[in-house]
């Protein structure tokens, strides 16, 4: 959280785009991530002229970029860009816990830990959870065929 803050405090600049559960289930969560960078882009005071990306081209709209192997070790643009959307998407988890406390989603952050998984087979989905995950489709099945 530190690094989050003096990046928020320093960086001339920063946005955060982000993909509702639903646009992550119609899409698909790459076109979903990809849909969420843009409107991290178009979001900024100042439109870049070239995009570096962790991993897979993120195809923006009108707009050059690079994918980078494991662009955090080698970026530092990634590596923050990395540290801002972490520490959002548990910061977004952690208000979900307000409204869903029995998920624990202030320990696990939405991810499939023992904890997450229990909770979802005690208490079944919330709406926020992404209907086309795997394991909530398969949680899905099982209770429709009961």
């Amino acid at each position: 959280m530190e690094i989050y803050e003096i990046l928020a405090r320093d960086l001339p600049d920063f946005s955060v785009g982000i993909a509702t559960h639903e646009e992550i289930d119609r899409l698909n969560i790459l076109e979903a991530t990809r849909l969420a960078m843009q409107r991290a882009v178009d979001g900024l005071k100042t439109p870049p002229d070239f995009i570096l990306v962790d991993g897979f081209d993120p195809r923006l709209k009108n707009l050059p970029a690079e994918a980078v192997t494991k662009g955090e070790d080698i970026s530092l643009s990634i590596a923050a860009a990395s540290i801002i959307a972490k520490v959002t998407r548990d910061k977004i988890m952690e208000e979900s816990n307000q409204k869903y406390p029995e998920y624990g989603f202030e320990k696990h952050k939405g991810y499939g830990t023992q904890l997450h998984q229990k909770a979802l087979h005690r208490y079944g989905p919330c709406a926020i959870h992404r209907q086309s995950f795997k394991p909530i489709e398969k949680l899905n099945s099982a209770q429709k065929e009961r």
